[in-house]
């Protein structure tokens, strides 16, 4: 993962809090469900963040290979940014974290 964004230790503490839940409602009930279904919850959190990082450091950084075609569509990106109420709730919420769901 780029570490654009940070996201490492967000992923390691959302981690932990899915495979408590699991954990918990195992010992609890003896249902093996949240076990089961940890890791494609974890990855689906996992992929939401690289996606973010992937977006974010072709955004904020200038790679050797970018035409001028390519910048622009970086700058206008920037811009839409700073000109939207949506676009800036995007970049914060990704950006801080997503929701446990």
């Amino acid at each position: 993962m780029p570490p654009t964004g940070a996201k490492g230790l967000n992923l390691a503490a959302s981690d932990v809090h899915y495979l408590s839940e699991a954990l918990i409602d195992f010992y609890k009930t003896g249902s093996s469900e949240g076990v089961d279904g940890y890791s494609a919850k974890a990855l689906a959190r996992v992929w939401k963040a690289e996606r973010f990082s992937w977006w974010f450091t072709g955004l904020t950084h200038r790679f050797p290979d970018t035409d001028a075609f390519a910048r622009r569509m970086q700058t206008a990106e920037i811009e839409y940014i700073k000109g939207s109420t949506a676009g800036q709730t995007t970049v914060a919420e990704n950006y801080v974290g997503l929701s446990f769901g």
